[in-house]
This record gives C-alpha cells, structure tokens and sequence, in this order.
C-alpha cells in the first residue's frame, strides 16, 4: 500500500452520452473507495448520512448529506460506504469540454466557466444550496437523456450562481502536475492514510520520499499550504469526528483510536479543531440527528 499513488480512473460514457450518471444506493453501493483521480469534472451529491470527505490535501467531516464538484485531476477517496448511512449517492462526470471546445465560451455559460475554475480547488455546498441543488440531482434518474442534459447545465448554472460554498483547497493544489511528473505527495497521503493511528516522524516521511527533512517540510508546505504534522493532526481529527458519530465508543478510546497517545492534546486539538470539545461535538451531533 506504501507505494501506491492515486489510481488512474478510465470514464467512458455510454454510447451516445457526452457524459456519465450514476446513481447508487444500499443495492447498488459505490465500491471505488480507493484514493484516486481522472480528468473529468466529478459532482457528488450524497442524500443524508454523515462521513468523511479526503479531497486533495483537504480532510473533512460532512453531517447530513454533501454536494461537491471536484476538478479535473483532483485525486480523491470514495465519500460513502456501509457506514455512512446516506439514502443514496447520485454522480455525474464530464469533461471540461464534453459539449464541445468553446461552448463554455459563450457569455451565456460565464457562471458555468467561473465555477469549473473554483472547482479545480473542490468545492462544497451548503445550506439552502445543498439541499436545494441536491433535490434536483437525485432526480436526474427519471429523466431521457436530452432532459438529463439539460438539467445537468441547469445545476452547473445554479452553483455557479450560488455563494454558499467553501473552496476546499484554497490554492488550488497544483495536482495535475503532480500526477505526471511527481508521485511522492501521492506515496504521502496514501502513508499517512494508512499509518495515522500510529506515530508518525518526519525522519519517517523525509526517507521514504528520499529527502532530508528540512526539505520534505519545505515540500509538503509548499504543495499543500499547510504543515505535514498539522495535515496529520487534521486526519486524526476528521476520524475521531466520524467515531463521536458513528459509535458508542468513549472518548478516551476515540483519542487513541485517532492516533493520539496523549488525551489532554487530543482535546485541546480538537477544541481548536471544531470550536468545541469531544462530549460538545458529540452532543450537538445527537441534537441535530434527533
């Protein structure tokens, strides 16, 4: 697993489509987990349940359902799965140009053109946005497929109409070079995917990316705008979220099961993390689930 970087993903629309929709549910669940990436645009709307979303160097918790769109070449983790608990999970994949090379061009789609830019950071939706937006995705199942179309650029125009989002990484995260000419932020994200549970060192990272580590630090800065041990501190506290949601576990086990071999840190970083504490957060989640 150590060596492995996001997994090429071939998409190929159905003869006949420009584009690929699909829709899955617990008979149907959505089995590619693993980190990955392609060149088409991805919208994901997940209807209900909570889990956790990896999108490039960004690691975060959603509640009650997500809608993102994430940018060509954007690697990626699965964003459901038995445990998550959502009705169903509905995706749509395109090529930037799949309705020709200037479509996009005309005037008419500038909010479209501004939202595919803001996508190659991945963005989530929120509030009205999400729920609204994510009500008419889910039912892109029962339309033909020029109805499909366009409704398809209907939904593009609205989030790019919309301002309740958050850009997920705000420097955009320059992965589309990484993946061709450089794999070691790959081989790390997939490490620490993998290891977080356990101590990890920056001795650790600098040799298994054959660099010292004043340069690996300087490295992972500089791709992901943030520090090596504050990304691992950021994993461990999207997993403990998802464990204060999901189970019945202490919180003195959520705190080592997290990777955390100290529980006065584990609840100081999370406060900092979330603005609340463990028993806060956990809390709160039982009052909005109810």
């Amino acid at each position: 697993m150590l060596k492995l970087k996001p997994a090429f993903e071939a998409i190929e629309p159905d003869f006949g489509q420009s584009f690929t929709y699909q829709k899955f549910d617990a008979h149907k669940p959505n089995k590619n987990l693993v980190w990955h990436y392609h060149p088409e645009i991805e919208l994901v709307y997940v209807n209900g349940g909570n889990g956790k979303r990896q999108i490039g160097s960004h690691v975060s918790y959603y509640t009650q359902g997500d809608l993102i769109l994430i940018g060509s070449n954007m690697p990626h983790c699965g964003f459901t799965d038995a445990c998550t608990g959502n009705t169903s999970e509905s995706v749509v994949q395109m090529k930037t140009d799949f309705l020709g090379s200037d479509f996009f061009s005309i005037p008419e789609m500038r909010h479209i053109r501004q939202l595919f830019e803001k996508a190659k950071g991945g963005i989530a939706f929120t509030g009205n946005a999400k729920k609204k937006i994510g009500e008419k995705i889910e039912i892109l199942e029962y339309k033909s497929d020029f109805q499909r179309l366009l409704a398809i650029l209907n939904i593009l125009n609205e989030l790019g109409s919309t301002s309740e989002f958050q850009i997920l990484n705000a420097d955009h995260l320059s992965v589309e070079t990484q993946t061709k000419e450089n794999d070691r932020i790959n081989t790390i994200f997939n490490f620490v995917k993998e290891n977080y549970r356990d101590p990890i060192s920056l001795e650790e990272m600098a040799d298994l990316t054959h660099m010292t580590v004043p340069s690996f630090c300087r490295y992972f800065k500089k791709v992901t705008n943030k520090t090596f041990v504050q990304f691992v501190n950021e994993y461990r506290m999207v997993h403990a979220s998802n464990l204060l949601s999901e189970n019945e576990m202490s919180i003195t086990e959520i705190c080592f099961e997290s990777g955390f071999n100290n529980f006065s840190h584990f609840n100081k970083s999370f406060k900092a993390f979330t603005g609340m504490s463990p028993s806060e957060y956990r809390n709160q989640l039982k009052t909005v689930m109810r």
